[in-house]
């Protein structure tokens, strides 16, 4: 059972004990410690969505009544993902909103992830408020004459998508010409629904588009996380219905990951290089990604005249930064993409549409664009921690052993050598140390994750 409290919201297990796990307890208290905060300057909207999760329905009514209770006036989404709830919230000019979904989870997990009246996830200070009014239970809930209400909503998936159509630097036009014939794995989430309407929003016809794992049930064919090893599906039906593009997203659509015409991977690190490869071509600016994600965003950056700028991981963090730096484009590197003039949140279905539109004025296939960038490799790892790891001794003696390479502390401990860099922080979201490392070449990025990895071991 785990229940971890970050800038990433309220995650946890379904089943087991209250403070252990994402009880009902928790999620009420949580939730009312939230809408409090949300409706404290009187406005008393709060948009509420969730993913096709199995606990989905369970977890969202004991929000909405427990919003409702508060004296909030809760506009109910429904199954949506997590870009749509961030964008209604704009919309609908609300005070805040909750997504309920575990992201990339196995079918066990939960969250509650909270965004603010911008439709962006809550800062650490606001969240460390929140957790200390829940965690105090200094809750006060409405009389029966101020108690709250709950509209449903069933326009704002069209709203979402009509809006992605519509974006300058999207072109459906070219995109209906191309017909691309496109693979989806849904994932048994809401994907099934908002990834085809969207293609066929933007014109591409019924039959050339196909849903793998199309039932919105929770129930996930396969681990949810859009990695490689995870998409063998999806890979084989696009060579086998002689595909132009196979399309993955997670269980709240905020992530896209992609699968060339031949099977391969397009590599989630390349979604934002892509993309943001098509953006610096039409609007010169600068980009933001994390300290996590691949340095080709750097290159193409810089070869449309712009500035790269790293942030800590985390998308509260990359907005941050792309806010400080006015970057035109921006994301990180595990196929999330942010369009901060459409909204500043990951959102696999803007991408999908920039996407489209770059492949498709390009003539190229999926294979040929991305041939035409760096060819870096990751290695990504990762190491479960024991209950009260003291983290703060692995990473000093790992500065201490490397004091003679660049070191950068913002966020867990990067090292950059020559041509290389290696990261390791804490997870936000699981009881993990992750390690990533990139290079010019797959052996050597797999040689420096697993000397980090024997580092670390060592020192554990």
């Amino acid at each position: 059972m785990a229940l971890i409290k970050s800038i990433s919201g309220i995650r946890g297990t379904i089943g087991g004990k209250p403070g252990e796990s994402l009880s009902p307890l928790d999620v009420v208290k949580y939730a009312a410690a939230f809408g409090q905060w949300a409706i404290s300057e009187g406005n008393k909207k709060i948009v509420v969505g969730r993913d096709g999760r199995i606990s989905g329905p369970a977890v969202a009514e004991m929000v909405i009544q427990t919003l409702i209770a508060i004296g909030a006036e809760v506009i109910d989404l429904g199954l949506s993902t997590t870009p749509t709830v961030e964008f209604e919230v704009v919309a609908e000019k609300a005070a805040g909103g909750i997504i309920i979904t575990a992201s990339h989870n196995p079918k066990e997990w939960n969250a509650l992830k909270l965004l603010n009246s911008s439709g962006e996830f809550i800062s650490a200070e606001i969240g460390a408020a929140i957790l200390n009014v829940a965690e105090t239970e200094n809750i006060l809930f409405a009389s029966i004459e101020k108690t709250g209400k709950r509209i449903l909503r069933n326009e704002h998936a069209n709203a979402h998508l009509d809006a992605i159509v519509n974006h300058p630097m999207v072109n459906a036009k070219i995109i209906a010409n191309g017909k691309p014939k496109i693979i989806i794995d849904a994932i048994n989430s809401t994907g099934a629904i908002f990834v085809p309407d969207l293609l066929k929003k933007l014109g591409i016809p019924d039959q050339n588009i196909i849903v793998l794992n199309s039932e919105v049930n929770g129930k996930f064919a396969h681990n949810p996380e859009p990695l490689p090893q995870h998409l063998t599906e999806l890979s084989a039906a696009v060579v086998s219905h002689k595909a132009d593009l196979g399309i993955a997203v997670d269980p709240d659509v905020d992530r896209l990951v992609l699968v060339c015409e031949d099977g391969s991977m397009f590599g989630e690190e390349y979604t934002l290089v892509a993309v943001a490869d098509y953006i610096l071509g039409k609007s010169k600016g600068n980009t933001v990604s994390n300290l996590s994600s691949t340095k080709a965003l750097k290159d193409v950056t810089e070869k449309h005249g712009g500035q790269y700028f790293a942030s800590a991981v985390g998308e509260v963090n990359v907005v941050t930064k792309m806010k400080e730096v006015n970057a035109v484009i921006g994301g990180e590197g595990n196929g999330g993409i942010i369009v901060p003039d459409f909204h500043y949140g990951r959102d696999a279905l803007i991408g999908i549409a920039l996407f489209l539109t770059h492949l498709c004025s390009s003539a190229k296939t999926a294979k040929q664009l991305r041939s035409g960038y760096p060819n870096y490799f990751i290695s990504k790892n990762k190491i479960e921690l024991e209950q009260g790891t003291d983290l703060s001794k692995v990473f000093d003696e790992l500065k201490e052993k490397y004091k003679s390479y660049s070191i950068n502390t913002t966020d867990g401990l990067r090292i950059d050598f020559d041509n290389d860099w290696v990261h390791l922080r804490a997870s936000n979201t699981e009881p993990i140390i992750r390690i990533i490392a990139e290079s010019n070449f797959e052996t050597t990025a797999t040689n420096i994750a697993n000397k980090m990895i024997r580092d670390i071991q060592e020192i554990l």
